[in-house]
This record gives C-alpha cells, sequence and structure tokens, in this order.
C-alpha cells in the first residue's frame, strides 16, 4: 500500500519566514523545513495500481501557474483544544481551479470525492495537551506574510510513517502549463 497525497512545495524565500515563526511555544512539535506544503488533496492509502494510475491522471491536468501568498496563522480546533498551528493562503481562484482538477483526477481512477472543506494552508506545528498557552506566539507572529511567488508545479507525494513522524517523499512533479 502507498500513503499518497498531492502537494505544492512553497520555495525556501516562502518557507524561511515560516521557519523563522517556529519558536518560543513549549511542547511544539514544528514541522521539519522538508515537509512544509500546501496539501492540495489528501489520497491515503491505495495499491500500487491505483497510485500509477493516478499518476498518469495527474499528468494530463492542464493548468497555468499562478501566484499565492501566504497572510498570517490560523489554527484547527479538535475537542476544544488546539491541535495545530499553520500558516494561511490568501484566497485564489487559480488555487482552487487546481484544486478541482486533482479532485478529478481522483475521481476518474475511483477515488471518492474529497467530503471535507478545502482550508488552504500550510501546517507549521502540532499541539498537544502538554503544549503551552499560544497567545502570546499567536501575538508575536500571528501576522506573518510571505510571497507572492509564483506555482509552477505541483507533487505527488508519498507518506512513510515512522517513530519520529512523517517523511515525505515526491514521488512526481507534475508542471503547470496551458
Amino acid at each position: 500500500m502507498h500513503r499518497l497525497f498531492v502537494a505544492i512545495r512553497p520555495p525556501e524565500a516562502v518557507r524561511d519566514p515560516l521557519i523563522d515563526t517556529m519558536e518560543a511555544l513549549d511542547g511544539a512539535r514544528w514541522v521539519d523545513d522538508e515537509n512544509l506544503h500546501l496539501t492540495l488533496r489528501f489520497i491515503g492509502e491505495v495499491e500500487r495500481p491505483v497510485a500509477n494510475e493516478l499518476a498518469a491522471a495527474l499528468a494530463q491536468i492542464r493548468w497555468p501557474p499562478f501566484e499565492l501568498r501566504i497572510e498570517g496563522i490560523g489554527h484547527f480546533t479538535r475537542k476544544g483544544r488546539t491541535s495545530a498551528l499553520w500558516a494561511r493562503l490568501a484566497a485564489s481562484e487559480e488555487l482552487e481551479g487546481l484544486r478541482q482538477k486533482v479532485e478529478t483526477a481522483c475521481e476518474a481512477v475511483g477515488i471518492p470525492r474529497e467530503t471535507r472543506r478545502f482550508t488552504p494552508h500550510v501546517t507549521i506545528a502540532r499541539l498537544n495537551r502538554s503544549t503551552g498557552p499560544i497567545g502570546g506566539w499567536l501575538a508575536a507572529f500571528g501576522d506573518v506574510s510571505a510571497g507572492p511567488w509564483e506555482v509552477r508545479d505541483f507533487i505527488l507525494y508519498e507518506s512513510h510513517l515512522g517513530q519520529t513522524g512523517a517523511i515525505y517523499e515526491p514521488v512526481t512533479i507534475f508542471d503547470l502549463h496551458d
């Protein structure tokens, strides 16, 4: 089985300001630089034939390059506790259009449509019960911004789960073009 997702990898100039926020929050598990990405679609576990069909379907996507920007910090809450901190992406019709193309490619190979609402973000930290209060951290870093940058490709990743967290391996890079 292959645990897959489709994502956009921000360039170093966009990742650096995010990395600069990764301090002064006890108990936060910061995301390593090599794992910073914007998920377009989490696929989950699939057999190799489906993975190959998906890669072929994604290769057929035609979409022009476009710009994205990081504008501030958000957080996810689970069971009344903050579970993750993330960098917010500015609203983008072009991003939503690409995401819909990826969704269509998934459906074409039998992967059911995603039902969760899409929130464009780059996760920067995972939090648990031992994490300290986030108010001071948000006051210091909540207005982080980066970009704009031109998105020229998207990537099919395989996620390998390990004892110290996930390792994301790029499987195929798909260039954007009309």
